[in-house]
C-alpha cells in the first residue's frame, strides 16, 4: 500500500518501521501512565520494554523462519535483507516477550501479575499500531473479497504476493488492528476498577485470542493445520490463548491492590 516513508535514490525508510517504533513509543507511554498508580517507576517501565522488545523481535523471526517452508528449502533465505526486514510472526514475539518478561521481575523483584496488568493496554495499543505498519507494508494480507471496503494493493514493492496485487482484499490488517484498540479500551476500563492481580492480562488474553481466531477466518496464508478441524497453526494458539487467559481471570486470587516495589 505504502511500503515506503521517504525515498532517496537507492535509500529509503520503510513505513513499517516508523510504525512500529511509534506503536512502542505509545505502549511504553500508556504503560507508564498506568504503571504510576501502583509505584513502579518509569525506569522500570522502560528497561522492562525495551528488554521485551528485543526478545520480542528475536522470538517472531525465529517462529516465521522455523514455519516458514522456503528457509527449509533455502536455508540461506535466512540471512537476506528482506528476512531482516520482515515483521516476523507476532505469536512467537508475544512468547518469547513474556518469557523474558518473567526472567526480568524475577531478577528485579517486581510482582509478576501486578506488572503485567499494567503493561497489557499499552501492549495492545502499540500491536495496533504495528499492524498498520503491516496494511502500508503489504504483509498479513487478507482472502479475496466482495465487500465495500475491501483494499487493493498496486505497488509492486509491497511485501504482498505478486499474484495477489490488483485483487480486492480483506484488510485483515486494519481489522485486527481496530480489534487490539477496543481490548485496549476495555482493559483500561477493567484496569480503573477494583480487580484482582492477574485479571487484566488475563482479559488480554482473552480477548486477543477471540480475536485473532476471528481475523484468521478472512487472512491468507501458507500455515497448515496440524490439529485439523478446520483451523491453522495461528487460529489453535489464538484458542490456547484464549483458554489460558480466561483461566488466568476465573482463577487470580491475588490481593485487589498491591504495591510494586520501585526499582
Amino acid at each position: 500500500m505504502f511500503p515506503h516513508l521517504i525515498t532517496i535514490g537507492s535509500f529509503s525508510i520503510p513505513t513499517y518501521g516508523i510504525l512500529v517504533a511509534l506503536g512502542f513509543l505509545a505502549g511504553i507511554w500508556l504503560t507508564t501512565r498506568l504503571a504510576r498508580r501502583v509505584n513502579i517507576t518509569s525506569e522500570t517501565v522502560l528497561n522492562l520494554g525495551v528488554f521485551c522488545a528485543l526478545a520480542g523481535i528475536v522470538g517472531a523471526k525465529a517462529l516465521m523462519i522455523a514455519m516458514g517452508p522456503e528457509y527449509r528449502e533455502h536455508p540461506m533465505e535466512i540471512f537476506t535483507m528482506a528476512t531482516l526486514q520482515s515483521a516476523g510472526i507476532f505469536y512467537g514475539g508475544l512468547i518469547a516477550a513474556l518469557l523474558a518478561a518473567i526472567w526480568y521481575m524475577r531478577r528485579n523483584h517486581l510482582p509478576y501479575l501486578l506488572t503485567a496488568d499494567q503493561f497489557a493496554p499499552g501492549v495492545a495499543l502499540g500491536h495496533g499500531i504495528g499492524r498498520l505498519g503491516c496494511f502500508a507494508a503489504g504483509c498479513c494480507w487478507g482472502r479475496p473479497a466482495n465487500v465495500p471496503w475491501a483494499v487493493t494493493f498496486t505497488n509492486p514493492d509491497a511485501v504482498i504476493a505478486a499474484d495477489r496485487l490488483g485483487i480486492p482484499l480483506h484488510p485483515t490488517q486494519l481489522y485486527e488492528a481496530l480489534a487490539e484498540w477496543i481490548i485496549c479500551c476495555i482493559l483500561i476500563l477493567f484496569l480503573l476498577r477494583p480487580h484482582k492481580n492477574g485479571q487484566i492480562l488475563g482479559l488480554y488474553l482473552a480477548l486477543y485470542g477471540v480475536a485473532r481466531l476471528t481475523v484468521e477466518f478472512y487472512r491468507e496464508h501458507d500455515s497448515s493445520n496440524p490439529l485439523g478441524l478446520g483451523l491453522s497453526l495461528e487460529q489453535w494458539i489464538a484458542v490456547a490463548l484464549a483458554i489460558v487467559g480466561i483461566g488466568l481471570y476465573v482463577g487470580a486470587r491475588a490481593p485487589k491492590l498491591e504495591h510494586a516495589r520501585a526499582t
